[in-house]
């Protein structure tokens, strides 16, 4: 089964809006075991709407639009389509008290252009919009010996994503079924390069590779997916053979699957272990601890912050000495020991984690170049330890990279594992 999708919007083009629906209809889509032959993105003109779903209609069984179903000049999708198919536009009156009722329901006055969106190409079945004014439609269309699927979805994801769930994707599973078994699974590993990960997993991996598993690898900051997808008989068995051998192989590097974040992993070991963490930022700048917080349930685990950028911060709230600061520098393997030390004894926190370095572009020498990181960790039963880094990126990847470092270090110690 081949599935196209067509994103309109010229903002899309240029850069000015992030094109999210490219990758949140993928991967709702490949959940469910349809696989994306091809996803394109075109300008809000007659011309390049009129031709990318001419062209897609030709090739896919299901074509899905995103955008150009509003009120405004520029929302084209719709005329365009129907006049494409040669079908009339006609009021559907059940969408127009709607379009009223959301401007009632707000005590809103209803701008006269808004009940455009009530006008539905003929034979089209009418998505409700749960949240906007603008119905998604659906329908089936001649396309060569056979007959495809068209659905156009509106552009704002918050009107798109439940009208996909809702209405969308059961209509689909009903007209579009599945045939064929895919298994897809990602893992993601933390404190391994890609090429390291390939080198230590690809000859193992052979022997499923030629059955039909499909490996594939993406490299992004601090981390690095590996992701296994198998079709057909057995592509179950599959996957689960090549999720062993990973673990057998790099498992100490596996931090979680699919959608898990590091920092997610780490607030369920220490809730888990009814343990707490305090964190001494200083060139992080308080990123640990935004990233900590951004999971639910944070509070049970996070006792304290203290992002302590000055040398005289470090000495007054984590209580650095000043002779280490004046023997090591502020960047070193001693002041960051003593920032974790600190941070723990104040807070009474089971670990404790710090980070000092320098971000650039200025700052640094031929001993401790720009990029020069120190990540501490401390806690109860083992001795204080402090790791050097060289992360020479921009300021902003700089910091990413090393709070990843800095909680990939925790969860080693959590977990009783090397490095």
């Amino acid at each position: 089964m081949k599935v196209e999708i067509i994103n309109t919007g010229t903002e899309l083009l240029l850069g000015r809006v992030l094109n999210t629906h490219q990758q949140w209809l993928c991967r709702r889509l490949s959940d469910q075991g349809y696989r994306i032959e091809r996803q394109v993105c075109v300008p809000d003109t007659a011309g390049a709407i009129r031709e990318a779903v001419q062209d897609a209609l030709r090739r896919a069984d299901l074509v899905i639009t995103t955008g150009g179903l509003g009120p405004t000049s520029d929302d084209l999708t719709r005329e365009l389509i129907a006049e494409l198919l040669g079908r009339k536009l006609v009021f559907n009156e059940t969408v127009r008290a709607e379009i009223r009722k959301f401007f009632q329901l707000r005590n809103r006055p209803q701008p006269a252009r808004t009940e455009v969106q009530a006008l539905v190409p003929e034979g089209a079945t009418v998505l409700h919009n749960s949240v906007g004014t603008a119905p998604g439609l659906a329908m089936q269309v001649p396309a060569g010996k056979t007959e495809s699927w068209l659905i156009m979805l509106p552009g704002p994801p918050r009107e798109l994503q439940p009208m996909f769930l809702q209405h969308a994707l059961p209509l689909i599973q009903k007209v579009l079924p599945v045939r064929e078994m895919i298994v897809c699974k990602t893992f993601r590993t933390s404190g391994i390069g890609e090429s390291m990960v390939e080198e230590k997993i690809a000859k193992p991996l052979e022997h499923l590779v030629r059955q039909g598993l499909e490996v594939g690898y993406c490299a992004r900051t601090g981390e690095v997916d590996v992701r296994f997808l198998s079709s057909g008989t057995g592509a179950a068995e599959r996957v689960v053979e090549a999720e062993q051998l990973l673990h057998a192989l790099i498992g100490d590097y596996v931090f979680g699957r699919d959608d898990e974040r590091l920092e997610d992993v780490v607030v369920r070991l220490l809730t888990e272990r009814k343990q707490t963490l305090a964190i001494a930022e200083s060139c992080t700048g308080g990123l640990i601890a935004h990233r900590i917080t951004n999971v639910p349930g944070a509070s049970v685990a996070l006792l304290a912050d203290l992002v302590t950028y000055s040398n005289a911060a470090k000495q007054s709230f984590l209580g650095v000495r000043e002779t280490t600061l004046a023997e090591h520098g502020a960047v070193s393997e001693a002041v960051a020991r003593e920032m974790a030390i600190g941070a723990r004894e104040r807070t009474g926190a089971d670990y404790a984690i710090s980070t000092t370095g320098i971000a650039g572009p200025a700052g640094g020498t031929e001993a401790k170049p720009v990029g020069t990181v120190f990540v501490g960790i401390a806690s109860k039963e083992e001795e204080v330890r402090s790791k050097k880094f060289f992360n020479p990126y921009d300021r902003e990847t700089f910091k990413m990279v090393t709070s990843q470092q800095a909680l990939e270090l925790l969860r080693r110690r959590i977990l009783g594992l090397n490095g």
